[in-house]
This record gives structure tokens, sequence and C-alpha cells, in this order.
């Protein structure tokens, strides 16, 4: 959610730009940095190079691999260095299972493939996390990613569900 609010930040800010509301702009801008600082400190597990999933009830990151971090690239909040090393972490087998992307990475706690939230696959959030790194340039990749999409689209009779495992 971080990523997607500071995405709305930066937006206004560029909104108020084209508006020639300078002062405005500048605003929404700085909030939108503001945002995107806080997260870099707050979320980044540097040891496991990705993002936490959430901060648990003490502010400290609930280290858990999730895709979100995914999400995160589609917003263009990380630096590139670190979107690189998320990138590297989504296209790598703990989470693409080769027909898409796990919601939550193979060897996680609570990792179950075939529990919602803890290790399906949902099309909409590979295609997000694809989007993402397309936007930091990571072409294969995406290539990877949505090849895998298509050809499980193919056994769904081209009707993919919500999720599936």
């Amino acid at each position: 959610m971080q990523g997607y609010a500071f995405a709305a930040l930066r937006t206004m800010g560029d909104f108020a730009a084209q508006r020639g509301l300078d002062d405005e702009a500048t605003r929404w801008r700085v909030r939108a940095e503001a945002l995107r600082v806080a997260v870099e400190d707050r979320f980044w597990m540097e040891d496991q190079g990705f993002y936490a999933l959430a901060l648990d009830g003490h502010g400290e990151p609930c280290r858990v691999r999730a895709s979100n971090a995914g999400h995160l690239l589609y917003c263009g909040l990380p630096a590139p260095d670190r979107a690189a090393s998320v990138t590297r972490h989504l296209l790598d087998t703990p989470f693409n299972s080769g027909w898409g992307l796990r919601t939550l990475a193979r060897g996680e706690a609570n990792f179950n493939p075939m529990s919602y939230h803890n290790g399906s696959v949902w099309p909409h959030d590979g295609a997000l996390c694809a989007a993402g790194l397309a936007r930091y340039g990571e072409r294969d990749g995406v290539v990877r990613l949505l090849s895998g999409l298509f050809e499980t689209a193919v056994n769904f009779d081209m009707r993919l569900p919500e999720l599936f495992c």
C-alpha cells in the first residue's frame, strides 16, 4: 500500500506542476519523497536484499518475502539497486513457479501453495509485478513471466481464474 500511496503523491505533484501550481507540486513531491525514504528505511532487509512484508505491532519488520515487493517496483518506489535485487528474487524459483509468481516465496514461514495469501499464484499480481520489472528495464524477465502466464492461460481455455495453485 505504501507504494501506491507514493505513486499517488508523486502523481499529485505532476498534476499540480501541469497546472502551474509550483508550490503545490513541490509540497506533493516532498511528501512522496518522505514516504519513499521511510519505506526504504523501515522495510528494506539488507541481509535478504528484499522488502519486508509488513511491520509488526512494535514497528519491527515482518521478515517475510512476499510478491508485494513487486508492487513497489510497479509504483517506482525502490532505488535502482534495490529494484535489481527484488527483481532477482522474483525471477528465482522460490517465487517464480513457471506459471506465475507465488504470493509468498517457497520456504518462507507459512508457505502453502494452496493457501489464498501464502503461496498461491494470482495472475493479476504477477502482471503488476511484471509491469514493475519492465519499469526498471528487466525485459527478459518480463517475457519469461508473461510467457509462463500465457501458457497457463492456454490450459484454462484463456480464462484465468482469480488464483490457482
